[in-house]
């Protein structure tokens, strides 16, 4: 049995997905965002082991708030670097006729074996896919997050291809990830994919600020205030979110 190392547990998740939602953060991602709040989830192998039966047991006491849309996400951290554990966890949850949504940044992905193999697998039992596109530029990509994107662009235009069923979601950091012409290629890429339900935009907010201080980093984007309103408007219109 496959325990998975799990940060923290969110009852009532009302923006992880359709309706409400039972949150599992897990531990463990390779990526370094300036702007993450949770960065004491970054760690790999830490926080509470817990099985995929005890996640389950705690998530089907709150079922009867999730209505026929709700379910169980996975958040993180970075779900995909636990790729066994989440695998046996949305087995069972599809045995219980549980809806199931993984938020990620895709950055674990590669066509490399055993990761391809298992992912396809994974699937199988995954109804929904949060892909959080941080940078369509991959040179601002790894000055943001240390990492490229091309693996991530790479996953989404496989999932794409296998018509599964994605959330984009695009935090948007003023004097990061704002720019007009980073904004258009975004929305230029999403309309070569066949399979996005819904695109979302993600104001920035420095609420995990203190949890950089407490950690003993160093927070990158002190004084950068959350995007007007204005520029919030700008980027749904130009990605053309209604």
């Amino acid at each position: 049995m496959t325990k998975g190392y799990i940060h923290s547990l969110e009852s009532f998740g009302s923006v992880d997905g359709p309706g409400v939602r039972y949150v599992i953060f897990v531990a463990g991602c390779p990526m370094r965002c300036q702007y993450c709040h949770n960065p004491d989830t970054w760690k790999m192998n830490t926080g509470k082991e817990m099985t995929a039966d005890e996640l389950i047991e705690k998530a089907l006491r709150y079922r009867s708030y999730w209505g026929s849309e709700g379910g169980i996400t996975v958040s993180g951290g970075e779900p995909l670097m636990q790729l066994d554990f989440l695998l046996e966890l949305f087995k069972k949850a599809k045995e219980q006729g549980i809806h199931t949504t993984i938020d990620t940044s895709g950055n674990p992905f590669t066509k490399r074996e055993p990761f391809f193999s298992k992912f396809n697998e994974l699937l199988k039992y995954t109804d929904l896919i949060m892909l959080d596109i941080k940078h369509i530029d991959n040179a601002q990509h790894l000055k943001l997050t240390g990492q490229p994107n091309t693996n991530i662009l790479e996953m989404a235009e496989y999932l794409s291809e296998i018509d599964k069923p994605v959330w984009i979601r695009h935090v948007l950091v003023p004097g990061r990830t704002d720019d007009d012409e980073y904004l258009h290629k975004l929305d230029a890429f999403i309309r070569t994919l066949t399979n996005i339900e819904k695109v979302e935009v993600l104001p920035y907010h420095n609420l995990g600020e203190y949890k950089w201080d407490e950690l003993g980093y160093d927070y990158q984007l002190k004084g950068i205030e959350a995007p007007t309103k204005e520029r919030i408007e700008n980027a749904k219109k130009i990605l053309h979110i209604d």
